[in-house]
């Protein structure tokens, strides 16, 4: 299975980018990292709202120029603004796990504006999985990297 590399630029390369429907190489798949981790807040609902906004606006630039790469990576920033958000908002502080690795039960709701903040990244992230030019590119990149991986017979 491929893996992410930091040494690699994705836009000028984007048949090396190995999809995969998580958050995985979200910190090291550059340029679109730089572009869009600046960003990425969920301190509250406001918050989140503005960083939604503007990462939606990139996530639009970059359908504009069919450019998967940097739409899966804006659908990532926004999957994982949920997910960390909900994360404090379940977890006084964020903290899942004790000092010594056993799991903290969650709280119903330990952070009520974070819960806010994570509703705001969800629906915008199930809006760019709806998006058919998403699920039209998603297929393209797949079909592309799947040709590039076959052996020549």
């Amino acid at each position: 299975m491929a893996t992410f590399s930091s040494t690699i630029d994705y836009r000028a390369q984007p048949e090396r980018y190995p999809y995969r429907s998580g958050e995985q190489g979200v910190f090291q798949v550059e340029p679109y990292k730089s572009e869009l981790l600046p960003h990425w807040q969920f301190k509250n609902e406001a918050v989140a709202r503005e960083a939604r906004d503007v990462l939606l606006e990139h996530y639009r630039s970059y359908r504009a120029t069919e450019d998967f790469v940097g739409m899966d990576m804006a659908r990532k920033f926004l999957q994982m603004g949920f997910t960390r958000a909900m994360r404090y908002a379940k977890y006084p502080g964020g903290r899942k796990y004790t000092d010594d690795g056993t799991e903290r039960a969650p709280q119903e709701w330990a952070d009520a504006e974070k819960r806010r903040a994570a509703v705001v990244f969800r629906n915008a992230w199930q809006d760019v999985l709806a998006d058919p030019a998403y699920e039209r590119l998603k297929e393209a990149h797949q079909e592309r990297r799947s040709d590039a991986d076959a052996p020549e017979g």
